[in-house]
């Protein structure tokens, strides 16, 4: 990485520490000192840094717990995702067939299936497993496509004419070409995947994160739900940061020198 990627990387986590903490104090300002909002539904930093401390058991049971849901669906729908994306973008007639259908179903928001996974699941696990994995299918499977179509046809007939076929083709030239936009998808699937774990923690479930949120908002303990969503947003800020340094490992070769 060459020193100005490190400057403007640099300069952007200022700038983002910067903004968090103007409207920290700007919220700081109009609860704890000006008092204007309603108390209950707002309540102010002296209450709701107390709350993380009670809470903060909690929170990190929560986490262990969301990532145990989040973190196999996410992962098991990447590798079907870049797997099925290659099998068909790599077959002009497969893609011809299947295409149309997974444009249809991509827009679908997943959260229409919740009932009835619940319903017809046996567990709550299985049904948010199911839940997260087909929200983070599609733009991961759509990114992938994009990415095999992308692909300059001399790449593929140059590595051909060395003999790269099968296997070799795909991991030598099909996929690192791809790279770029299967990343994409996982960054799009990954923001689908927090909403939708969100929204069914929320739904049935009796630990994580989501639960923690709405288990407080019932009993109208909003500075506990302020924290939990502060912690939410903090373990969605440092998964993506990792990710982002993951991209940036294997797609060194985007970076301008």
């Amino acid at each position: 990485m060459s020193s100005s990627d490190d400057k403007s990387r640099l300069f952007g986590l200022f700038s983002s520490l910067f903004i968090i903490l103007f409207l920290f104090g700007v919220y700081g300002l109009i609860t704890d000192v000006l008092r204007i909002p309603n108390a209950v539904l707002f309540p102010g930093w002296g209450k709701i840094i107390p709350a993380f401390g009670v809470s903060i058991q909690q929170l990190l049971n929560g986490l262990a717990s969301s990532l145990g849901l989040l973190v196999p669906a996410v992962v098991s729908s990447v590798l079907v995702g870049v797997t099925a994306g290659i099998f068909i973008g790599l077959r002009p007639k497969v893609e011809a067939v299947l295409l149309p259908f997974i444009r249809a179903v991509n827009p679908l928001p997943s959260t229409m299936l919740i009932p009835y996974a619940i319903a017809v699941m046996p567990t709550f696990w299985l049904s948010s497993f199911i839940i997260i994995f087909i929200g983070v299918l599609w733009p991961v499977l759509v990114n992938t496509l994009h990415g095999v179509a992308m692909l300059e046809p001399r790449w593929i007939d140059n590595a051909k004419c060395l003999n790269l076929t099968g296997r070799r083709l795909v991991f030598k030239v099909v996929l690192p070409g791809a790279m770029p936009q299967i990343f994409a998808g996982i960054n799009a699937g990954l923001i689908r995947s927090f909403l939708l774990l969100t929204v069914a923690e929320m739904i049935g479930a009796k630990a994580g994160l989501g639960f923690f949120v709405q288990y407080y908002a019932d009993f109208a303990k909003y500075d506990r739900v302020i924290a939990g969503m502060i912690w939410l947003s903090l373990v969605v800020v440092v998964i993506m940061t990792l990710v982002d340094l993951v991209k940036s490992r294997v797609l060194y070769w985007t970076k301008k020198r």
